[in-house]
């Protein structure tokens, strides 16, 4: 067996025999202490921080960011300052102002409502701003009336409103106010259609707009006893510088499909069949027999005598007369108003009601149309000058532009 290698780890100076301890050996070799290894110094510093004692606990300080607020205002520059404090000012004499207009719009509707006599306080907006310095100065830049349902003659205005410029104002100090003087102003009359409706057409007529200056009136109208069928047309049109007139035309009433009246003198008004009517004459002998027996509808309808003679005593020579065009014709020109009242049974036979015929013959064109007027008149005022500018029909009303100039109220 081969013994191990024995090494020679004596100085080659040194001549000593004596055997030298190993460790010795190695520690001779130890060239001081090492620097920590980063293990150890993880180890070591976690070591540390568990050994760190807790800091002891206390309540939060809630008023800290308080206190930083206010030192953070405290900080501010002295102009800033300033200008917020002159904004709050701003803000409250802008609030005390709105409340002195609010005051001043008050007292002034109730004061015209007493005044004017009106039925309800109107409504009144002073314009400009600020309030209190007008005053002061005695002068408002504007103010806006509005006064709603004022009587007219047979119709209510639905709205008058006006607005006043440059007013100057008759007043002792900041709260007496005696008067005003309004050199200038301008605004808008409105007569809504249904006020007209409820006051005219008693709810059995109704107007609607038709262009820029036509009212169309549709409904019914009693007429002894029968509701017959109205229809007419109404032209508005200022009158002088305060009133509004209206031209009514197109008038006519329709009793069923039988017949139809157009009150006035012309050829083409008065009371005529209509053209269903006049050709069921061809079918009902016996309307056509009554039509044809009195001399004065044959001689007005231009049939010669021989002729109608033929027709009465023979039915196909009278089919042959109603059944022509030119008869129908002239059955549907034929004016019966006056006609109803001599020969009231020929009339009746035709179903026409004596009784319903005689009143038409006073429904003349004067009182129907004056049942339909809607005219009405400004007042004229005490002081100064009103007058109508524009008068225009839409949707909802008719509504006219106004102006006027040199208007005093109060003392």
């Amino acid at each position: 067996m081969r013994t191990p290698h024995r090494m020679d780890t004596h100085h080659p100076d040194d001549r000593s025999e004596q055997p030298r301890d190993p460790y010795e050996e190695l520690g001779a070799l130890d060239d001081g202490p090492l620097e920590a290894t980063p293990l150890e110094d993880f180890l070591g510093e976690d070591a540390e921080q568990r050994h760190v004692p807790e800091p002891d606990w206390s309540p939060p300080g809630h008023r800290r960011g308080g206190r930083r607020r206010k030192n953070r205002f405290a900080g501010l520059p002295l102009a800033v300052k300033a200008v917020v404090g002159l904004v709050v000012l701003a803000s409250f004499a802008a609030l005390g102002d709105r409340w002195a207009v609010l005051y001043a719009e008050h007292r002034a509707a109730d004061t015209l409502k007493d005044r004017l006599d009106l039925a309800a306080a109107p409504e009144v907006e002073i314009g400009g701003f600020p309030f209190l310095t007008q005053l002061a100065e005695k002068r408002l830049e504007s103010v806006k009336v509005t006064v709603p349902d004022v009587a007219a003659d047979r119709v209510s205005l639905a709205k008058v409103s006006a607005t006043a410029h440059d007013v100057r104002l008759n007043a002792d100090g900041l709260t007496s106010v005696r008067g005003a003087d309004v050199p200038r102003f301008d605004g808008d009359v409105v007569l809504s259609f249904e006020d007209l409706n409820r006051e005219l057409g008693a709810s059995q007529v109704t107007f609607t707009g038709e262009g820029r200056d036509r009212v169309r009136a549709r409904g019914t109208l009693p007429v002894a006893g029968h509701n017959l069928k109205l229809r007419a047309e109404a032209r508005i049109q200022r009158q002088g510088e305060r009133g509004i007139a209206t031209e009514i035309g197109g008038m006519r009433l329709d009793i069923g499909d039988l017949a139809t009246y157009r009150p006035g003198k012309r050829a083409s008004e008065g009371l005529h069949l209509t053209r269903k009517a006049s050709a069921d004459l061809a079918r009902e002998t016996q309307k056509a027999k009554a039509l044809l027996s009195v001399p004065a509808i044959v001689q007005r309808m231009g049939v010669p005598e021989a002729t109608v003679d033929q027709a009465l005593a023979d039915d196909g020579k009278l089919a042959e007369l109603t059944g022509s065009p030119r008869f129908a014709r002239q059955a549907e020109r034929l004016n019966l108003i006056d006609l109803a009242l001599n020969n009231p049974e020929v009339l009746k036979r035709l179903g026409l009601d004596p009784d319903l015929l005689g009143e038409l013959s006073g429904l003349t064109r004067p009182v129907l149309a004056d049942r339909l007027a809607l005219a009405f008149e400004l007042p004229k005022p005490e002081q100064g000058d009103v007058k109508l500018e524009d008068v225009r029909v839409e949707e909802d009303g008719i509504r006219v532009r106004l102006s006027g100039s040199g208007l005093t109220v109060g003392d």
